[in-house]
């Protein structure tokens, strides 16, 4: 079934890659160009397939010399080949089953990062503005630029909430993962008796989404706009700038501040609306899917406890699928790289299990 559904993709391409030549296709631009969005995605699976068909074409030709070779020195390096080719075949075949997983059509999306200080007072806000900023020195390794929508400020430096937007290739694919309850253990500068504080922060990250994926009507709005203030109640513009957005049928409140045009704070405010009520009805879907064909790493719940940051140890652990790195100087500043791509392959292996046991996933 899986060499009949990858013969099928390879002809598909084929079929494309006639297709997007021809003038009159070309002629009609949208069409066009979903045309070659579709060609794109197919082509790093049939590349993949084509190398994989090629390894075993020649391991089977290599056990065909085997069988008939009688030089002791030949029989060895055959056998040698044969091993790298067997080795090469499995895992092109293990590369093109990721390839092949149902594809997230958040993934390609830029994100909304919402981060919000939990138990601990002002410890956990100061531990809100840590995880601001490890998370914007991560965009600077990616190349992708950060937005800052809304912030409220402690009068000592933390972020009591925090919302930013990050854009660039695969933002949502990388940062979805993080959602969820994140801990802090640590002696804060405040305390005198060296004792460990446990701290939280709530870290939520909603895709951006389109006008046409979320549909709010207006008379569902109530707009408040007031003057926009610094931390301690400083003000910090003379105009009734800032905007303040409540949704009435679902209770959400967005308030925007950073800009000082109140049209771009209200442009950015239902933007972060629409990502919000785009979330809840995605939960609302999600629940209605059976529970075994669920990934268990999947994208974290808000109120799930997935990572514990200890300063004493200098150690990161992440929960949901316990693994530890000592490395929390360089993890706060920006190198998530390798907890990141752990969890995508252990959401990898989970989903290719499902599909092993569900072949409707």
């Amino acid at each position: 079934m899986l060499l009949d559904r990858l013969n099928f993709i390879e002809n598909k391409y084929d079929e494309l890659s006639v297709k997007i030549s021809d003038p009159s296709i070309m002629a009609n631009q949208n069409e066009w160009r979903k045309l070659c969005k579709e060609h794109a995605d197919l082509e790093i699976i049939v590349n993949k397939y084509r190398e994989y068909k090629s390894a075993t074409e020649d391991l089977e030709v290599n056990k065909e010399m085997l069988g008939s070779e009688s030089d002791k020195e030949m029989k060895e390096m055959i056998q040698e080949e044969i091993r790298e080719l067997t080795e090469r075949e499995e895992t092109l075949a293990n590369e093109i089953q990721i390839l092949l997983l149902p594809k997230d059509p958040n993934d390609d999306k830029n994100v909304f990062v919402e981060i919000r200080g939990g138990a601990g007072g002002e410890e956990a806000a100061l531990f809100g503005y840590n995880l601001f900023r490890m998370y914007t020195r991560y965009a600077e390794t990616q190349r992708w630029k950060v937005e800052l929508m809304s912030v409220n400020e402690t009068d000592i430096g933390g972020f009591k909430e925090v919302v930013f937007m990050i854009k660039g290739d695969g933002a949502y694919s990388k940062l979805k993962y993080e959602s969820g309850v994140h801990r802090v253990q640590r002696v804060p500068d405040t305390e005198s008796s060296g004792r460990i504080h446990t701290s939280t922060a709530t870290v939520a990250v909603l895709p951006e989404v389109d006008d046409v994926e979320v549909e709010i009507n207006e008379k569902d709005l109530r707009i408040d706009v007031y003057r926009s203030s610094g931390n301690g109640g400083q003000s910090v513009n003379t105009t009734d700038s800032a905007v303040r957005i409540t949704h009435m049928p679902s209770g959400l409140v967005v308030a925007c501040q950073d800009e000082k045009s109140q049209l771009k704070n209200k442009e950015k405010a239902m933007k972060i609306l629409r990502s919000r009520l785009f979330e809840i009805a995605e939960a609302e879907r999600s629940a209605g899917i059976a529970e075994d064909r669920k990934s268990q790493v999947g994208t974290g719940d808000r109120s799930e406890r997935i990572r514990t940051y200890n300063y004493p140890q200098g150690r990161i652990t992440d929960h949901r699928i316990g693994l530890t790195l000592y490395k929390l100087d360089t993890f706060m500043d920006g190198d998530l790289t390798e907890m990141i791509n752990s969890l995508i392959t252990a959401d990898q292996a989970e989903k290719m299990k499902l599909m092993g046991n569900n072949d409707s996933y």
